[in-house]
């Protein structure tokens, strides 16, 4: 394959992490025995009625007032039992943290890679980057699988080797969350091979959007069901959907598709001589390409409508009564939305984006969390 083409098919969404959507999707396991189980939030007390008959409105009055001072010592009981647990939780993260010396190899411009980046930056989990040259890949000449992001994980004396960028957050999340060994964690992922419609044998893997926690784990994660469920199903729209609106968009005219490969060759890993050749060359392959993507994934004739539909469609999924999909801290759908609009940043796209939405606000809102939260590396 061509310098220019294999650059084409190595940068962005089309080939950082699965190239293309699956025809016949393999049938994901489902999470099994203590560690898949999940209870539904406990409900508080039921309210107690204890009037007689026939007796006073002196004694109505009085027991509703009890009525309203139990409720509200169990609401401020419950805040505060809330907040130690949260105390109690980061605590357990940082010491876990501690023990992790993480290395990511990646593309700077893959929108899987930005995803993985800004799940270990909100989590203050330090780590080496190692930029690959998506022409030689020699960076990665120790894995059998040859995509990005890849994340090798040296705990102890233990290093293991995470791939695709949802099994990396699921992983490691679980990890912080229940300190099994990470080695054990990884088993409930497997690898498996399917075909895609192209006729192309591909590596999928199961349960990837589950974290593999006990019932109190979860609960003290989640708070119910529905925000477990919740978490899962935008995740997944994130890979399924939302990256695939990235190259369609960035290539859009020729302009933007040289602008998009000037910024990838200042970012990324390249010599002067690939430089040139991934610039000019690679955009104009790139151009064409997105052409076929847009027919690929059946988006309108101006793929910026796609892009801003999906963006409003995740604003209202979130909606008024709370900064985040997770409540008041970002959660795993949160920051993948984030990490993959991301790599637009500088790009018409991006600014079309944010002018034509109504994104910005919660965009920001992730941005500042993370900046918070990071550590420098």
């Amino acid at each position: 394959m061509a310098p220019a083409a294999r650059v084409a098919r190595a940068l962005w969404p089309g080939g950082c992490a699965l190239a293309w959507r699956l025809g016949g999707r393999p049938q994901l396991l489902l999470p099994t025995q203590n560690r898949a189980g999940f209870a539904g939030a406990a409900g508080g007390p039921a309210p107690v009625a204890a009037t007689r008959k026939g007796s006073p409105r002196l004694l109505g009055a009085a027991a509703l007032a009890l009525g309203g001072a139990l409720g509200l010592y169990h609401t401020a009981r419950w805040h505060l039992r809330a907040q130690d647990l949260h105390a109690e939780h980061s605590a357990t993260q940082l010491s876990l943290s501690s023990h992790l010396q993480l290395t990511l190899y990646q593309y700077k411009t893959c929108p899987f890679c930005s995803k993985v980046r800004a799940f270990l930056d909100f989590h203050a989990l330090p780590y080496q980057v190692v930029e690959v040259n998506p022409v030689r890949r020699a960076e990665i000449k120790f894995s059998s699988y040859r995509k990005v992001p890849i994340l090798v994980a040296q705990v102890g004396e233990n290093s293991q080797q995470l791939n695709d960028s949802s099994v990396i957050i699921s992983a490691l999340k679980t990890y912080l969350v229940s300190g099994q060994p990470l080695e054990e964690i990884i088993a409930y992922y497997p690898a498996m091979k399917a075909v895609n419609d192209q006729g192309k044998e591909v590596t999928e893997f199961g349960n990837k959007y589950w974290l593999m926690l006990d019932e109190k784990e979860a609960q003290q994660v989640y708070g119910g069901k529905e925000a477990r469920t919740e978490e899962m199903k935008w995740r997944q729209w994130v890979d399924d959907w939302l990256v695939h609106l990235i190259s369609p968009n960035v290539y859009r005219t020729p302009t933007e598709a040289l602008a998009s490969f000037d910024y990838i060759v200042r970012e990324g890993k390249f010599g002067a001589v690939e430089g040139a050749v991934a610039k000019y060359m690679g955009a104009a392959a790139m151009y064409l390409i997105s052409k076929r993507l847009k027919s690929r994934h059946h988006l309108q004739d101006n793929v910026r409508e796609d892009l801003y539909e999906a963006a409003n469609k995740w604003v209202a999924a979130v909606g008024k009564d709370r900064p985040f999909m997770g409540g008041q801290r970002p959660n795993l759908a949160d920051l993948a939305v984030y990490g993959v609009l991301r790599v637009m940043e500088g790009l018409d796209a991006f600014d079309d984006l944010m002018q034509h939405t109504h994104i910005q606000p919660w965009y920001l809102r992730v941005e500042r969390a993370i900046t918070e939260a990071s550590p420098a590396h």
